[in-house]
């Protein structure tokens, strides 16, 4: 039964947890690092380890996420970034490396992205996406889904990848043509990545359009403003736990149709990413966390795809640190550091390992305590 706590007079509020508040509790069995499998699969695709390249200007480019790919990863490149709206943003995003904390960041973000969208980049990142080899996903923003379709599939992407803020498949508009989640997916023959939600009933109502995974979170780390523009915090640890049981819910209901979650959201270390997979998730969303690898092209500076958006930016500007080294080293070592943002899956093949599991889907029973 969940906590139910009364804030007022006709007034209560459920209790939830992020993913600082539990640890994961080994059982009485280990296993030998080297049988550790991270491998998971979305669709028709294997993934050597499950991590998905955010898709912030800041972390993901056409050669960072060609690069993810070959590491294992999924890289997913934003269709309405500075990629799509400039032939060459390398000068751009080295400016954005070299602004400071006094500089007026969020209205230099804005500028650069007022620049518009140009349909024959769309199809030109998808070549240089596809020429690397490997799984070709880009993301694309709900309200723009059925204006871009169009150019994203016949330039032909192997997965689509619709996030915002918040999605739902129920989009009620008195203006504009929503978005119909069922209708779309319906009519497409590629998995599509839907998200972010935030609770049980969003999530089952978002694995019912056809939704191959869903998105769990809002990206919220230190520098996202959405709680204090618009009053919304995820609970990571709670939100997986709700989407993952909507899961088991649909599958029952479908007779065996497994929906992949892809945790976005408070993730930073290892040990984050241990957790999140052990709440219910089958795989997490790196953002800020990967914006610290030398091929990030935005040199360390780090901001979220709403940090913006025109009139209501959601999002600080994290001005450029020095970084951690390769990304081949920030995902599996070697580490010279103990503080987890180094060998994050060599860190989760480990904590698998402690705890006896074999694989992903094993380690999703994992024992959790609340601790704080």
């Amino acid at each position: 039964m969940r906590d139910v706590v009364e804030i007022g007079l006709g007034k209560t509020a459920q209790r939830g947890y992020h993913l600082d508040d539990i640890a994961i509790v080994p059982s009485r069995r280990t296993r030998d690092v080297d049988d550790v499998s991270t491998s998971w699969q979305l669709d028709a695709y294997q993934f050597a380890i499950p991590c998905v390249g955010h898709p912030s200007d800041a972390t993901m480019s056409p050669a960072s996420a060609v690069r993810l790919g070959q590491l294992g990863g999924l890289g997913v490149l934003n269709v309405e970034g500075l990629w799509t709206r400039y032939e060459n943003p390398t000068k751009i995003l080295e400016e954005l490396a070299g602004l400071g904390e006094d500089a007026r960041a969020t209205k230099r973000l804005q500028e650069v992205y007022a620049e518009p969208i140009r349909p024959d980049l769309i199809a030109e990142r998808v070549r240089e996406l596809r020429a690397g080899g490997g799984t070709v996903a880009v993301r694309v923003s709900p309200q723009h889904t059925l204006a871009l379709a169009p150019v994203i599939l016949d330039a032909g992407v192997d997965i689509l990848v619709i996030q915002g803020t918040i999605v739902s498949a129920e989009h009620v508009s008195t203006t504009d043509e929503p978005l119909n989640l069922k209708e779309f997916i319906a009519d497409l023959d590629l998995p599509v990545v839907v998200g972010g939600c935030t609770d049980y009933k969003t999530a089952l109502h978002l694995m019912r359009t056809g939704a191959a995974g869903v998105i769990v979170g809002i990206g919220g780390d230190d520098w996202s403003t959405t709680e204090s523009v618009l009053g919304i915090r995820v609970p990571m640890a709670t939100a997986i736990a709700d989407a993952a049981a909507a899961r088991r819910d649909y599958l029952d209901e479908t007779g065996g149709r497994y929906v992949h979650l892809i945790a976005d959201g408070d993730i930073q270390t290892s040990g984050d990413i241990a957790k999140a997979l052990g709440c219910g998730a089958d795989a997490v969303m790196l953002g800020e966390a990967l914006s610290l690898c030398t091929e990030a092209p935005a040199g360390g500076a780090w901001w979220h795809s709403a940090a913006s958006h025109p009139s209501l930016p959601r999002g600080a500007f994290e001005v450029a640190g020095e970084p951690l080294g390769e990304m081949e080293r920030l995902l599996f070592g070697p580490a010279d550091e103990p503080d987890g943002q180094l060998n994050l899956f060599g860190g989760l093949r480990r904590a698998m390992a402690k705890c006896g599991y074999r694989d992903l889907k094993e380690f999703q029973k994992v024992g959790l305590v609340l601790d704080r």
